[in-house]
């Protein structure tokens, strides 16, 4: 064990985050929203999406070939025909507003079912057994999990239905107006000296050029913004763990006035904050030299660019405006990119936290990074065995001192931790949390062991009954069990607030909340209780109370709590010992 020892670097191996390039991010990412219930409405939608833009983009066409007739008319004051095409634009506006309505409805409803399928395939995979554990004990890919799964996960729903959307119509739409403008410029010559140049689709490629040298220098200029959000977004995650750990120990700070401290605490969280967004400021400054000058250029570039069609005497006024107007749409396509630049970083790196999450998530079935591991299986049911049990971690290194334990239905144990030893490290261990160490854990197959860690017990959202019944479902035990339950453990006031919702884990004492929790183990009768310090933390009446529904109502369960020498109550019939590892060293920091 010594050499095992030493080979510890840290409490727990650390999962660094997963950086697999956008394709491969964008692959796992979409083959988890497809597949998960919404799927087929995702695919519904984006058909309709598809649809409508494609309609739109021939309702652009048609108003850009109404420009020629409109401008005619008006350049010949031809009053009558001015009055019919007036006619005909409010038809083709009528028709572009209908489609632009539906296409709001048809993203925003997008945007809605790729979160639903987003953060219900993040929750499955996060709430697979043990493995929110694993990953909060993995290092800072499992820092904030609710944000990643909340804000990043809405953040990136709404990117992507939009930005993918925009792209969809920037797309068809420099497809079809990419005709238009080679038809008009087909046959544009220009001359130097003596000679005659032909240009095919001239008009066509000063949009492309004029479009790429400003998608060029935008990301050479904005490129930075990537990482600049992705540090902003861990830095507003640790913002808001912040304020929420206040919150939920506003008493504690309140009576050791610590609101100062807190302050500063939160201040220095709120420091970071600013100082990633300033440097997102300094970088949105910079790109916008690119994006607004190109856009103030925009203004005369179609103009420009179809004058020497209209003073060669090549087009008309109206075959003028709607030149400008094909080389403006298909210019603002090709301008996506550029106009769009900075909400693209923020969807690459709302993307990269995504999408690294949801990887840690998927490959992370254990910790690794300890070379040596507690074999776990499952054998005969009453018996539970632990053999050469040796449990690891940085700070411990600790054994049962008992080599070969086994512990039969209804039996009573106590395990006794010697001063220093790690008796939660132990309590994870025979949990199946902590596997870093040596020996094998023989579990009863197909029973229930329930387990009652140290410390204030976990009390879920929801009415009393739900609390009692935890995790188990609320009809799964008769009305009358619940209020039995109750008074049994001396909470007979709560009787009549069975089906009320309130914070439990703010209106009950500590003791409360541990009788509720012995309510719920007297309601559900698990077989098997394992139990890490919480008898030395009751005080005398309750203690003696618990110990009595043990010796009477549960005298059949088997209880292995883990404690100190003044828990070696009359209640059990054996002890055992946590002791350090006599072989230990220290281990490396």
């Amino acid at each position: 064990m010594a050499g095992q020892s030493s080979k510890i670097s840290g409490t727990t191996p650390e999962a660094k985050t997963a950086h697999l390039g956008l394709f491969r991010e964008l692959a796992m990412m979409t083959r988890a929203i497809f597949a998960s219930p919404v799927g087929k409405t995702l695919v519904l939608l984006t058909v309709g999406v598809i649809l409508v833009v494609i309609v739109t983009a021939y309702g652009q066409i048609r108003l850009n070939s109404w420009n020629k007739p409109f401008y005619d008319a008006l350049s010949r004051r031809d009053l009558r025909t001015f009055l019919f095409q007036l006619g005909v634009f409010f038809v083709i506006a009528g028709c572009l507003l209908i489609l632009s309505v539906g296409q709001r409805w048809l993203v925003l409803t997008l945007e809605l079912k790729l979160r639903e399928g987003l953060v219900g395939s993040l929750l499955g995979d996060w709430m697979q057994p043990r493995r929110a554990f694993w990953l909060a004990n993995a290092g800072s890919i499992g820092v904030n999990p609710d944000q990643r799964m909340h804000e990043d996960a809405r953040h990136l729903a709404t990117l992507t239905a939009d930005l993918g959307t925009e792209l969809l119509q920037a797309s068809i739409l420099f497809c079809s107006f990419a005709g238009v403008l080679w038809g008009l410029s087909s046959a544009f010559t220009f001359r130097f000296g003596d000679t005659d140049y032909t240009i095919p689709g001239f008009m066509l490629w000063a949009a492309v050029l004029y479009a790429s040298a400003g998608s060029l220098l935008s990301y050479w200029v904005g490129r930075g913004l990537i990482a600049r959000n992705e540090e902003r977004y861990s830095r507003e995650a640790d913002l808001r763990f912040s304020l929420v750990r206040v919150n939920e120990h506003v008493d504690a700070i309140s009576l050791a006035q610590g609101e100062a401290d807190e302050r500063r605490r939160i201040e220095l969280n709120l420091g970071t904050v600013l100082a990633a967004t300033r440097r997102i400021v300094r970088g949105e400054t910079k790109l916008t030299w690119v994006t607004a000058g190109f856009g103030w250029v925009t203004v005369v570039a179609p103009i420009l660019v179809a004058a020497p069609l209209y003073f060669t005497g090549k087009i008309s006024f109206g075959g003028l405006m709607m030149a400008a107007g094909a080389f403006t749409t298909a210019q603002t396509s090709l301008r996506w990119f550029i106009d769009n630049f900075s909400a693209i970083a923020d969807w690459r790196a709302t993307l990269l936290r995504v999408a690294s999450f949801r990887h840690a998530l998927i490959t992370i079935h254990e910790p690794q990074g300890f070379e040596s591991r507690i074999t776990y299986s499952e054998g005969e049911p009453g018996r539970l065995t632990i053999d050469n049990l040796e449990t690891l971690s940085s700070a411990n290194d600790d054994m049962l001192k008992e080599t070969r334990v086994i512990v039969n239905a209804g039996e009573r144990v106590l395990i006794l931790g010697a001063p220093g030893t790690g008796k939660t490290q132990l309590f994870r261990a025979l949990a199946g949390l902590w596997p870093w160490g040596t020996g094998e854990i023989t579990r009863p197959k197909g029973e229930q062991i329930f387990y009652l860690p140290r410390g204030t017990p976990y009390l879920p959202r929801g009415t009393l009954r739900e609390v009692l019944a935890y995790p188990l479902k609320a009809d799964s035990f008769e009305a009358a069990v619940y209020t039995r339950a109750l008074y049994r453990l001396g909470l007979e006031r709560l009787a009549l607030l069975l089906d009320e919702t309130h914070r439990w884990d703010r209106e009950l004492s500590q003791d409360e909340q541990l009788c509720l929790v012995f309510a719920r183990i007297l309601i559900q009768m698990p077989p098997w209780v394992l139990i890490d310090g919480t008898f030395g933390t009751l005080d005398d009446d309750v203690l003696e109370l618990v110990i009595d529904i043990f010796s009477k109502e549960l005298q059949h369960i088997a209880v292995i709590h883990i404690g100190g020498p003044g828990e070696a109550h009359a209640l059990f019939s054996r002890i055992l010992h946590l002791v350090h590892t006599p072989k230990a060293v220290a281990p490396h920091p």
